[in-house]
């Protein structure tokens, strides 16, 4: 099953004809409240967005120590969404920051605290972003296991832009301590 999933993608990505409709990732995290509610809640409005479309591959969703976060801080639930966008990526990141300001978290919070619910933008297509507002492929990527383990999920062969190793390779690589506990198949 998860090679069709790889190879449906792959081929989703490759057959671009108006240089628009990308396959595009996020990543999501939570380690506040309902934190499995949070996830699902973050899942099901991105995808009722009008610009998102079928096909939708999720991760399972993988249990983690907090990484740079404020002593005491509780453990995140984490994992990967990919669907089919079309627009701008900055607007597709306008859009995550609401949905995360909906669902609870405050835009003026110190970094590396716990949240309800924390949307990364991981990737859109092929496109490669670096300023200051946006950077894609998200550049921590490499270095965080609690994105590249859910990611591996659903797209173990995606080489993101810009990089010469598949998602599994990076996760092979990743130097990240702390567990990484399975959580829930289906969310």
């Amino acid at each position: 099953m998860r090679w069709l999933q790889s190879f449906t993608a792959g081929c989703l990505d490759s057959a671009r004809h108006d240089g628009r409709r990308m396959r595009t990732a996020v990543a999501l995290g939570s380690n506040l409240g309902d934190r499995l509610g949070n996830l699902r809640g973050a899942r099901d409005v991105i995808l009722d967005l009008s610009n998102v479309s079928s096909p939708i591959l999720s991760s399972s969703v993988y249990q983690t120590e907090p990484v740079d976060c404020e002593p005491g801080a509780g453990k995140f639930l984490n994992a990967v969404v990919e669907f089919e966008y079309e627009g701008d990526p900055a607007s597709l990141l306008e859009q995550l920051i609401q949905i995360e300001e909906a669902l609870g978290r405050k835009r003026d919070h110190p970094k590396n605290v716990s949240r309800t619910i924390d949307i990364d933008l991981l990737y859109c297509g092929h496109q490669q972003i670096d300023n200051e507002r946006l950077q894609l492929p998200h550049p921590r990527i490499p270095s965080r296991k609690f994105v590249l383990k859910p990611l591996a999920d659903i797209r173990p062969d995606l080489v993101l832009p810009g990089r010469k190793k598949t998602v599994s390779e990076l996760l092979k690589d990743v130097k990240q301590s702390g567990d990484l506990l399975h959580f829930a198949d289906r969310w």
